[in-house]
């Protein structure tokens, strides 16, 4: 099934809900950085959780997230955007993506041991004014609960989150995440079933490798609740890097570095942490940056 978001609310119940489908987008961005299967199921939900919080966004706005740790993955960082009005781009990366660790006592990938202590740190930027950052500590390092402890505590949403991925040697089988969150007044009963029905709900990786899709997610966690869905867009990988965007990075390296650089090979390549793409600079063009330091 191709990859996807879905809204949807529960009025009645002062209930809103958002689901997505990332095995396509999670597989991509394996391939594209060769992550292991630790590190992919890391950026997986990662990614996805970026996807989640873009379910609101209009226009130009961006969601921004970052995990700032002290474990072995070294770190992960996701954008989320509007590509067009039908299609949410997303790009993700990890500063080690080979990082490899024992299954925890679950049988899972122990994406806390990789990420260790830190911190969540989201930025929201919009079409005007400053950018919005909130931080939180990390409270399980497994990212979903994290996002969730961002929304409660910074948003003042009570919300609960959801985020799988499958993946092994071969590749990703199945990745996706799920949000509900209770809106101010929302039924005090229809939250308590809907808490009940998260406790027994299946891993979101075993519904989606079961055929589930976005709107299948937000069904299987709604229950009777009478649902109207409000926004579906397709999830993509996308990048916004350019060589101009590289150019200014460089020119940051300052006049000195440029300079010996320029002199100690013929052509230079600098690659985008996000998608791998390599930009290449003969010496004559770097020393031309350092003349543009300034």
């Amino acid at each position: 099934m191709p990859d996807r978001l879905s809204t949807a609310s529960a009025p009645a119940a002062g209930i809103a809900f958002a689901a997505i489908v990332t095995t396509d987008l999670v597989g991509e961005m394996r391939d594209r950085h060769d992550l292991s299967p630790l590190a992919t199921a890391a950026v997986g939900r990662l990614t996805s959780g970026a996807v989640l919080l873009a379910a609101g966004l209009k226009g130009r706005e961006r969601i921004s997230l970052q995990i700032a740790s002290d474990g072995p993955i070294g770190g992960l960082a996701a954008d989320a955007w509007l590509l067009n009005e039908h299609t949410i781009g997303v790009r993700g990366y990890t500063r080690n993506p080979r990082v490899d660790l024992p299954l925890n006592e679950c049988g899972k990938f122990d994406v806390a041991a990789a990420l260790g202590s830190g911190s969540l740190h989201v930025m929201k930027t919009h079409d005007v004014g400053r950018p919005y950052t909130g931080v939180v500590p990390l409270h399980t390092a497994e990212i979903a609960e994290d996002i969730a402890t961002y929304l409660t505590r910074s948003e003042q949403i009570p919300s609960a989150v959801a985020l799988g991925v499958l993946a092994g040697p071969s590749g990703v089988v199945a990745a996706g995440g799920l949000v509900v969150q209770a809106l101010p007044g929302a039924d005090e009963s229809a939250v308590a079933e809907l808490e009940r029905r998260a406790r027994a709900l299946p891993p979101v990786t075993q519904l989606v490798s079961g055929g589930a899709d976005a709107d299948a997610l937000i069904r299987e966690i709604a229950g009777d609740l009478a649902l109207r869905e409000h926004r579906s867009l397709g999830v993509a990988f996308a990048c916004l890097c350019s060589r101009e965007k590289v150019e200014s990075a460089l020119i940051g390296l300052g006049t000195e570095d440029l300079q010996r650089m320029a002199s100690e090979r013929e052509r230079t390549k600098a690659s985008c942490e996000y998608c791998g793409h390599q930009y290449d600079f003969s010496s004559e063009e770097l020393l031309d940056l350092s003349s543009r330091v300034g």
